[in-house]
Formats: C-alpha cells, sequence, structure tokens
C-alpha cells in the first residue's frame, strides 16, 4: 500500500473545507455566512425594507380613504334621514330583497310625483327610528340611478324657483337726511383783564 503524497502549502490554500487560510478561505467564509439560512444579503435585505416601507406608506393611503369614505357616508346618512322626516307622509325604510333584515336597506321617499330610492348601510339604520318599516322588500318602481339624479335636479330647481316667487321681496330701507348744517365757529373764552 502506498500512502498519498503530502500536501504542499500551495494546495492547501486551494482545498475546499473550514479553515481555510488565505483570500480564498476568507471568500469562502463569507459566502457561507451569506447563504446561511434565513439570511439575506445586504442588497436584498434594503430592498425588502424599502418594500415594507412602500407597504406601509400605502395601507396609510388606504386608511385615510376609508376614513373618508365612512365619514361622507355618515353625512350622507344624516342628510337622508332629515329628508325622511321632512316627507314622513311617503318615507318608508325596506329591506332588500337579498340582504334580509339585518343587511342593506333603501329609503324610498316620493318627491315630485316620482318615487326615489337610496341604499343604506346597516350601521346607518338607527338614524331612521322615525322612518316608518315594511317589514318586505318593496317593489323596484322607481327610476334608474341617472334618471333619479336628473328628477332631483329638476325638482330641486323647481322648489327654488317656487322660493323665489312666493316671497316677498324685501323693502328697501331708506334714510332719513336731513339738510346739513354747517359746523359751528369754536368759542373761545373771554380774555381776562
Amino acid at each position: 500500500m502506498s500512502t498519498p503524497p503530502p500536501i504542499t502549502p500551495h494546495e492547501a490554500t486551494d482545498a475546499p473545507g473550514p479553515g481555510l487560510p488565505g483570500a480564498l478561505g476568507r471568500t469562502a467564509a463569507a459566502l457561507r455566512r451569506a447563504l446561511r439560512p434565513g439570511r439575506l444579503p445586504r442588497s436584498e435585505r434594503r430592498d425588502l425594507d424599502d418594500c415594507r416601507r412602500e407597504r406601509d406608506r400605502w395601507q396609510r393611503h388606504a386608511d385615510s380613504y376609508e376614513r373618508e369614505l365612512t365619514r361622507v357616508r355618515l353625512d350622507h346618512a344624516h342628510l337622508l334621514a332629515w329628508l325622511a322626516a321632512l316627507h314622513p307622509a311617503s318615507a318608508v325604510l325596506a329591506p332588500d330583497s337579498e340582504a334580509g333584515p339585518d343587511g342593506v336597506h333603501h329609503l324610498r321617499i316620493e318627491a315630485g310625483g316620482r318615487q326615489l330610492s337610496w341604499r343604506l348601510h346597516p350601521a346607518d339604520l338607527p338614524l331612521f327610528a322615525h322612518t316608518p318599516y315594511a317589514p318586505h322588500a318593496l317593489a323596484a318602481d322607481g327610476p334608474p340611478a341617472t334618471d333619479q339624479a336628473a328628477h332631483l335636479r329638476r325638482h330641486t330647481r323647481l322648489l327654488a324657483l317656487e322660493g323665489t316667487l312666493l316671497t316677498e321681496p324685501a323693502e328697501p330701507t331708506a334714510t332719513v337726511t336731513g339738510p346739513r348744517r354747517p359746523p359751528k365757529a369754536p368759542t373761545h373764552p373771554p380774555p381776562s383783564p
């Protein structure tokens, strides 16, 4: 049996394995550290951090948009509740045919000889406690949304015109001014003796 020849120092620096001396050993150690499971290289870590910051920025935008949308929906519901209180003879609240009693509801009001309808979020229903409730869905005989908007614009103009025609114009207030008098001459005290 023959024994292998001894390793020369030059061959030792190029041999694979842990504890290699020289530049090759340092490179191999750096690669092992970089490729360790669960660890990302620095450039990928920066990309991941950038993506997380971008995600957080867009999440803040989405949250802000949702808050604004909720505020507008609540304002809309308050105005519709007020409108229902102004039209107690024709206002009725009914569940949507597909949603059931706990889901979306419709507010129906007759204005200007036509039936108008709006969808209401379930969270807004307490605002309509004063409105009569129909436990079953009403027939959809109202105009489409575009016709409803046009009808509302016409009806609003008609009401505004009626308001200006039936109100008495305010009388102009006349100010009475008399003849202007010349200013009095200042009086000086008499000289003392």
